[in-house]
């Protein structure tokens, strides 16, 4: 038998309204109760009855996440993670590619309630709410659920310059904004170096538009062919660091023992690879969490103020920066 409101909230141990109130999104509720029935809901396995909503609200309990035509390093897991988030809350999901990275459109060819665009730079708008998730940059017209991109570069830099290099190049280091800002992982990378006393030498932040593993390998082959050859690089993303790992074997060059790399993403082909892909994890499951809970949210009532929310992430050393396997 198909578990209720009413299982969850004694599970639970608080009232049907406040389950009804977490299952929907609402954001008046505390952290503590929130877990709890999320706890409870994921242990029952409750499901909310979309067809009885839909004749309800008039919606049709379908999100949609509209990703870059790019690869966006831990995108499969994202993708996961917003299904089951989306689905405690009684919605399906589809899953549309954006056409590239500069300009995302939110348009869908179905009827969505609502639209979550992972890693945009400029956004179609469709009148459906609409949530930020991942990277890229917001105007500030819709809540965002985000990575602290210059934060993660800083803080992979900082653990190459633990290991002793002081060598250190950047691929995927976008060139800067109109105005000559720099972007946000390039702006991470520059702060670990200048806090160590130093500055990356002529040729060492290279562009690799796409984050695939050919873009790395590319990149990394024109590194090491350089005068100035790098003892440790950076990768914007996994895809970058483990093309990076195979042109330094191809030039015969030992990963960690002549040079260092690390990732971004913490993708499955990392843990596995030889060696072993360092790299900087962000926490999917809560960008997922908070994405779509803002999303209900904001469909529920649509003139919620905007929030901006960061994702924690976590430096993991493995063996290609000197570390244990996995």
């Amino acid at each position: 038998m198909a578990s209720t409101l009413r299982d969850v909230a004694r599970l639970a141990g608080v009232s049907v309204k406040t389950v009804s109130n977490v299952v929907n999104g609402y954001p008046h509720v505390s952290t503590d109760v929130r877990r709890r029935v999320e706890a409870a809901v994921a242990e029952l396995g409750y499901r909310p009855n979309a067809f009885a909503r839909t004749l309800r609200t008039g919606r049709v309990g379908v999100l949609a996440l509209v990703l870059p035509d790019t690869d966006l390093p831990y995108a499969d897991d994202l993708t996961r993670e917003v299904v089951d988030a989306a689905g405690r809350r009684g919605y399906r999901l589809v899953v549309e590619r954006g056409h590239d990275e500069e300009s995302t459109d939110t348009t869908c060819p179905m009827p969505v309630d609502g639209v979550l665009v992972g890693a945009p730079r400029a956004l179609t708008a469709t009148g459906r709410p609409v949530v930020l998730i991942g990277g890229g940059s917001s105007d500030g017209s819709c809540d965002q659920v985000s990575v602290d991109v210059a934060g993660a570069a800083e803080d992979a830099t900082a653990h190459l310059l633990r290991t002793g290099r002081r060598r250190i190049a950047a691929i995927g280091a976008y060139p800067p904004e109109p105005g000559g800002v720099p972007r946000s992982g390039t702006a991470g990378y520059h702060r670990a170096l200048r806090a160590a006393g130093l500055t990356p030498l002529p040729g060492h932040l290279l562009p690799a538009r796409h984050g695939r593993r050919a873009d790395g390998y590319r990149a990394a082959r024109d590194l090491f062919a350089g005068p100035d050859r790098p003892d440790a690089i950076f990768c914007l993303s996994d895809p970058l660091a483990i093309g990076a790992m195979r042109a330094a074997f191809d030039a015969g060059l030992r990963v960690p023992a002549d040079v260092a790399v690390i990732g971004v993403g913490d993708i499955e082909e990392g843990r596995y690879s030889r060696p072993s892909l360092s790299t900087v994890a962000v926490d999917t499951g809560f960008l997922a969490r908070e994405a779509v809970a803002r999303l209900t949210a904001r469909i529920d009532k649509p003139h919620t103020a905007v929030a901006a929310v960061v994702a924690p992430h976590t430096v993991l050393p493995r063996e290609s920066t000197g570390g244990p396997a996995i």
